[in-house]
């Protein structure tokens, strides 16, 4: 049955379009303290920039104004946001969507994340997968029975979606990791049924058909129902009572209820493979529009970069774009006319900055990798940027061979990315003399960069502020969130940050190869990979406009706090996140939080220092670690005394964590007041903590000796 008979029978049913709409949003019944939110439109982003990768080529965000100055006109743009380690699509979306850290996720390596299987070696499963799966459904070699989104006592994160359902609203997702079905066919099957008609399709029609898209509905909405193929939305291990609830899977049961799809440029979307997981704001953001008119209050969504082309040949033939290529310049470009439409269709519809809370975000940023344009002084708008044969493309590198060739036979596995996890066959402890021996050797590698012509060290250059690449084993993993308390077989032996010009993968040559795939990489420490921005425009939001990195700092953590606050929800769980209390209209605060804004505000900002892998704390970990690592002094005394100055690091922090996440949920969650006495002296003890461990880092061989 076509969609639009499909959708005239639903008509037919009496659901008139706008008595569908009406009754749709009345059942919503959001808490905003404004009292004026009645729509949340939740955007991430893969790889925007706001900072400029060229200083002469503006930013991505700079090409899109639309976008910009809808955000900047309105609401704040805090550019001193950070992503997680390792920062990937996958753990940086999961953590802006629950507000965890990755330990309270179990997704801290990601687009594939690490575990040790039965024989000793590491697998590596996919970090797309469905709310629910084990590890083991998605690589059964694992035999692995933990719920991939696990928290620190084994049970399934909780779903972001429920306290929205939960109050009576209906929650669409589109292309937004881990919250839509994501394989096929396994996920199929698992909602379906293994004997069902839905698992019975090929897999690319399942992938067409069911992968990607979703509404999770509140109870009696008239979306979720049998006639429009609705299956139960099944959260077994929800705290609290979840049952009822129902759900609508794939784009081919949603197209009929939303009254068909069709993009910005005109194209029918007839269901998700068309997009090759990659869509574009005008396929996104249209999806979106149509979501919220046809009475769907909250929505997530996807977009992917602008800087790999996603419009084909009929854009270039080239893959991935340097700074100020025409086809990224042309692209960008697009993305801005989509933004346009989208604002102010639905200013039309009356849905804008008035009753709506706006957020847009990217998981994280990127590192360029390749050659200096041409000219030199192109700014990609008037003066195009040109690259030349290879001159675009990170420098693929065969650690494996590499090692092996500096004669050393430790057999490993990693994660091919530029932040290279790495997994020892056989588990050993990091300690151990194997361990040792590969991590310093893979620390003294060092190889030519044909674009630069350089010789360069694998490892980076520096320390302290300008540490340009680090090595961490288990111990300074898990001050940077990069552990498992319920499924350590997912802890890697050690992480190598390295150089962000190069992605380690297995490529069969001693000398790097110039990539022609992909230029942009992330993963990894770098500033330009740390760094990204979280923009919020709506009731509550204080208009600041574009805020300046050193402002304040925040991480992806606290958007999903942020957010609850602003529409008056709460989870069912503690985030490790804090309300960004810089970016909200005063006149909204509770008296609490007015009370005690000052000490608050203090408080807030150094627990991110203290907890944030991107905070001051762990930046003086990579340095120490590293230094630790990279050392061979006799009985490897110096690596004993800084791993375990970083244990007592992680252990006081731990702690001081603790106290300070219970009272900022009290004071933004609870309304309870705040015990100034307490919070000064958790602000002072945070302090003396981070002037401990940065004094380590700036004299790490002394500290080895005290």
């Amino acid at each position: 049955m076509s969609g639009k008979k499909l959708f005239r029978r639903v008509l037919g049913c009496g659901l008139l379009a706008l008595g569908f709409t009406s009754s749709a949003h009345a059942q919503c019944k959001l808490n905003s303290p404004s009292g004026k939110i009645k729509h949340v439109v939740y955007v991430e982003f893969d790889n925007v920039h706001f900072t400029r990768d060229n200083p002469n080529v503006p930013s991505d965000l700079e090409q899109m104004p639309n976008l910009l100055n809808f955000i900047a006109k309105n609401g704040t743009l805090d550019t001193g946001d950070h992503a997680v380690l390792i920062s990937h699509t996958a753990n940086d979306i999961l953590t802006t969507q629950t507000g965890l850290y990755s330990d309270d996720d179990g997704i801290f390596v990601s687009n594939n994340f690490g575990v040790f299987g039965p024989s000793g070696t590491g697998l590596f499963p996919s970090a797309f997968f469905y709310w629910t799966d084990l590890v083991s459904d998605i690589t059964p070699a694992t035999a692995d029975n933990s719920f991939a989104l696990t928290t620190p006592s084994g049970q399934n994160v909780p779903a972001p979606w429920v306290p929205f359902t939960r109050a009576g609203c209906d929650v669409g997702a589109f292309s937004t990791a881990n919250i839509v079905l994501e394989r096929a066919p396994f996920d199929v099957k698992k909602v379906f049924g293994a004997t069902s008609p839905q698992a019975a399709e090929t897999t690319s029609a399942q992938t067409n058909d069911f992968i990607g898209a979703a509404i999770h509905c509140a109870i009696g909405s008239p979306l979720c129902t049998p006639q429009n193929n609705a299956v139960a939305d099944l959260l077994p291990s929800e705290p609290g009572v979840y049952s009822g609830y129902q759900a609508l899977f794939g784009l081919k049961y949603m197209i009929p209820v939303l009254g068909g799809l069709t993009d910005y440029n005109g194209t029918p979307i007839t269901g998700f493979g068309q997009l090759n997981f990659n869509p574009q704001p005008a396929q996104t953001l249209a999806v979106v529009e149509t979501m919220l008119k046809k009475g769907i209050p909250v929505v997530f969504a996807y977009i992917a970069d602008a800087h790999d082309n996603h419009e084909g040949a009929s854009l270039s033939k080239e893959f991935t774009f340097g700074p100020g290529e025409a086809p990224y310049v042309k692209q960008l470009s697009d993305y801005n006319a989509a933004f346009g439409t989208f604002f102010a269709n639905l200013k039309a519809a009356g849905i804008d900055q008035s009753n709506t809370l706006f957020i847009f975000t990217p998981d994280e940023g990127d590192h360029f990798s390749g050659a200096a344009p041409s000219p030199a002084n192109c700014d990609g708008v008037n003066i195009p940027c040109t690259y030349g044969v290879n001159g675009v493309g990170e420098l693929d590198y065969d650690l494996n061979l590499a090692v092996a060739n500096a004669g050393v036979s430790t057999p490993f596995t990693y994660h091919t990315d530029d932040a290279a996890t790495t997994y020892v066959q056989g588990n050993p402890d990091p300690s151990s003399p194997t361990v040792r021996t590969l991590e310093q050797t893979m620390a003294m590698l060092n190889t030519v960069n044909p674009q630069t012509g350089l010789t360069e060290s694998l490892l980076g250059t520096g320390l302290g502020p300008s540490l340009q690449g680090a090595i961490v084993d288990r111990v300074g993993q898990k001050l940077l969130h990069m552990s498992s308390a319920s499924d350590p077989n997912r802890d890697p032996t050690f992480t190598f940050f390295g150089d962000p010009n190069f992605f380690f993968t297995g490529t069969g040559s001693l000398s790097p190869i110039v990539g022609t795939g992909f230029a942009w990489n992330h993963g990894d420490i770098q500033p330009e990979i740390a760094g990204t921005f979280i923009g919020m425009v709506g009731p509550g939001v204080r208009p600041i406009g574009v805020t300046q990195p050193t402002d304040f700092f925040t991480d992806h953590t606290d958007v999903r706090p942020t957010m609850m606050y602003l529409l008056g929800l709460n989870d069912d769980y503690q985030h490790d996140g804090r309300v960004i209390l810089e970016m909200l209209d005063p006149n909204t605060l509770s008296g609490t939080l007015h009370a005690h804004s000052n000490t608050l505000l203090e408080l807030g900002q150094i627990y991110k220092q203290i907890n944030a892998p991107f905070g001051s704390l762990a930046q003086s970990t990579l340095t120490v670690s590293t230094y630790a690592i990279e050392s061979t002094s006799q009985g490897d005394t110096i690596y004993t005394n800084l791993e375990n100055r970083i244990a007592a690091w992680t252990a006081q922090r731990d702690a001081l964590a603790e106290q300070i996440k219970g009272l900022l949920a009290q004071a933004q969650f609870s309304g309870l007041a705040i015990n100034e006495q307490q919070a000064k002296q958790l602000i002072s003890s945070s302090q003396t903590l981070l002037d401990q461990a940065s004094a380590c880092a700036s004299s790490p061989v002394a500290c080895a000796s005290e």
